[in-house]
């Protein structure tokens, strides 16, 4: 993903704070014309949505993409299900790893790649309360010794 020319639609930062991101995975979305316009756009969230198996298949639940301004009779559903393209391995290991207690798929990231409209997705486990108090409290340790080592260096 490093070398890639890749423009970034849509990031949930909300999920790394819900949630333990424990292993991550990329998968291509079915769209139909005036979504992909809106998404070029940058119209996209992903803050509520989450991601299912159904049958064998990946579904994206809950992901909005606003309608095209243009678009008047073709536009679709914004908070349609969409269909994730992923291998049938990558499934099917994603499925026995949804059965363990707690894990549930999250979207991270919504992008282009290549011209091709791509989503990260995380396998994720909840964070508790005492979890997320203690990210924040980690996080601010973090910016105060950068903040402190700044300040050293500029005397």
């Amino acid at each position: 993903m490093a070398g890639e020319n890749i423009k970034l639609v849509a990031n949930n930062k909300k999920a790394y704070h819900d949630y333990f991101v424990e292993e991550t995975f990329e998968a291509g979305i079915v769209l139909v014309g005036t979504e992909v316009k809106s998404l070029r756009l940058g119209k996209c969230s992903i803050k509520e949505s989450f991601i299912g198996i159904d049958n064998g298949e990946l579904f994206v639940y809950g992901m909005n993409i606003s309608p095209y301004e243009k678009g008047n009779i073709f536009n679709k559903d914004p908070l349609r299900t969409r269909k994730l393209l992923a291998h049938k391995s990558e499934i099917m290991k994603l499925t026995g790893k949804i059965k363990e207690k707690g894990l549930t798929l999250i979207p991270l990231k919504v992008y282009f790649s290549k011209g091709k409209a791509k989503m990260e997705f995380g396998l994720c486990r909840g964070k508790k309360l005492y979890d997320k108090r203690e990210s924040i409290a980690q996080k601010d340790y973090e910016r105060e010794t950068r903040r402190e080592f700044k300040n050293s260096m500029m005397q």
